[in-house]
């Protein structure tokens, strides 16, 4: 067995602060910082999906931020081939690897690895999210129990993403996605040993924050970057098309919501969002750390002295 590489992942909600701390860790233990934000991986959107700025990528090494284009699709299984290669790569220069996004089933596809399935159509894709959009997630919920009753027990009526997935799967294949997953047996990990911190603030600070950085995301040119996305004319069933935001703005800008109305619901959008990855990071993230507040340097002494005793357990590795 190869010696396990160490690994920090830095998670939670929007607005949380990830961004701060994993850059943070970074420059204090010498790291590299591992996108894990579905959208952040497109080029296209730099401020609205709050990627790095030049001063922060200037601070530290960053990997896999900006490195698709609009056009195509990040699955989770592709996520997490770049992901695992980033960490190696980042381990070979000698830097501790530090993954950092909101993106649950990203990390989650990272700590238990994936079993693999037959690839997905994706007309089966585009008709499922499109049979979710007509039905809303408590029909196509209780639509999925009657066809996998097994599969819909595991599945919340609201994680959308996972509905989908379930329903195209079983579409495609006519074997639902449990089936599968059992057929292949566990999948194979890499040696890497985790070390989680969440970050965990209370929901009333969070949606202020989230709104003041919609605000600042506005300020800083968002809208003109939406703008540009559409002169692309790429596909509305896109992921990046959907980011939180876009969708909004889009209809800002085909005269058919004013400025303030379509703010107004990107920002409500982007406390739902918080609200549903609070739900998803509290049940489903199991956390070596985690921090009640949003990141400021004032959690520092709690923080560093854990990962400090996790490196040192690491073989081979001291620590900083």
């Amino acid at each position: 067995m190869p010696e396990s590489i160490p690994v920090l992942i830095v998670a939670g909600p929007t607005a949380s602060g990830k961004s701060a701390l994993a850059l943070r860790l970074a420059e204090a233990l010498d790291g590299e910082v591992i996108n894990a934000d579905s959208m952040q991986v497109y080029r296209e959107l730099r401020i609205l999906t709050g990627r790095p700025n030049d001063e922060d990528l200037a601070r530290a090494p960053h990997r896999l931020y900006g490195v698709l284009t609009g056009a195509e699709r990040c699955s989770v299984g592709r996520w997490r081939a770049l992901a695992v290669e980033a960490i190696v790569a980042a381990d070979e220069s000698g830097r501790l690897p530090i993954v950092a996004g909101g993106t649950g089933l990203y990390l989650k596809a990272l700590v238990e690895g994936l079993a693999p399935i037959p690839d997905i159509p994706l007309a089966f894709v585009q008709d499922a999210a499109r049979r979710h959009e007509a039905l809303g997630g408590a029909a196509m919920h209780e639509a999925l129990a009657a066809r996998d009753p097994a599969g819909a027990a595991r599945i919340p009526a609201a994680d959308k993403q996972r509905l989908v997935r379930a329903w195209a799967v079983l579409d495609a294949t006519g074997r639902p996605l449990a089936d599968w997953q059992a057929e292949t047996g566990t999948p194979e990990l890499e040696p890497f040993a985790f070390h989680s911190i969440l970050l965990d603030p209370p929901r009333d600070a969070l949606y202020a924050a989230c709104d003041a950085r919609f605000d600042g995301m506005m300020a800083a040119g968002a809208l003109d970057e939406v703008r540009a996305l559409e002169a692309l004319s790429l596909d509305p069933e896109l992921p990046l098309m959907k980011a939180v935001g876009v969708p909004e703005l889009r209809r800002h800008l085909a005269g058919e919501l004013p400025l303030e109305a379509a703010v107004a619901q990107a920002k409500q959008a982007t406390r739902n969002y918080a609200k549903r990855q609070f739900t998803w990071f509290r049940h489903q993230l199991h956390p070596s750390a985690t921090i009640g507040a949003q990141y400021s340097e004032s959690f520092d002494d709690e923080i560093f002295p854990n990962i400090r005793q996790f490196l040192l357990t690491q073989e081979g590795r001291t620590g900083t």
